[in-house]
């Protein structure tokens, strides 16, 4: 599992120096030359990093249960694998590789970046209540981490699928600053360092 937050982490450490690209040149240009699309970048990336992290957990979850090494879950023990690999599994050399295989092949095309699909990926190798434990560990409600993180998301679909236009206002942008990326940047960080413990 350490795996997997040791890839978030050097995945934020890549958001956050383009944060600090963004300071730079914000220091070495007039207000004329617009920058906000890098914050709007960082926004992406950390919920991607927050996505690609929860694929991760589950992705190694999983596998400890595959192993015996982690106790199986009801989500884990209804997980579809195709008639195909049969064969493979009765092989120890070949089974975790195509066990493998088939949860990437499986999450490929799911996002790990709502709360409810987050609690989903964690109940495929963990029976921890995951919001109840994020919130306890941040010092928070579960209402108030889940809707801080839907705003996150929001905010994110916003720049990736409507290019960030306010409808309201056509042809103009979501206002966005500095403070507010380095505040989603840290609320994202703080979620996935709480989600590590809680599934301890």
């Amino acid at each position: 599992m350490q795996a997997a937050l040791n890839a978030f982490e050097a995945s934020m450490l890549r958001v956050r120096a383009l944060h600090a690209l963004h300071g730079s040149f914000s220091k070495q240009v007039t207000a004329a030359i617009d920058l906000s699309d890098l914050l709007r970048a960082e926004i992406v990336l950390g919920v991607s990093a927050l996505d690609h992290y929860v694929h991760e957990l589950a992705r190694l979850g999983m596998l400890e249960c595959w192993a015996g090494t982690r106790k199986g879950t009801e989500a884990f023990n209804r997980f579809p694998l195709p008639i195909s690999i049969a064969g493979a599994l009765s092989n120890p050399s070949t089974a975790q590789q195509s066990i493998e295989a088939e949860i990437r092949s499986k999450h490929s095309f799911v996002s790990f970046q709502h709360p409810d699909r987050i609690a989903e990926a964690i109940r495929l190798f963990s029976d921890v209540k995951l919001w109840e434990q994020v919130a306890m560990h941040l010092g928070t409600t579960t209402k108030e981490i889940k809707t801080s993180l839907l705003l996150i998301v929001d905010r994110r679909n916003k720049i990736a699928h409507e290019a960030d236009i306010d409808p309201s206002f056509p042809g103009q942008r979501w206002p966005i600053d500095s403070v507010l990326v380095e505040d989603t940047l840290d609320k994202l960080d703080a979620i996935a360092r709480a989600i590590f413990k809680a599934i301890k």
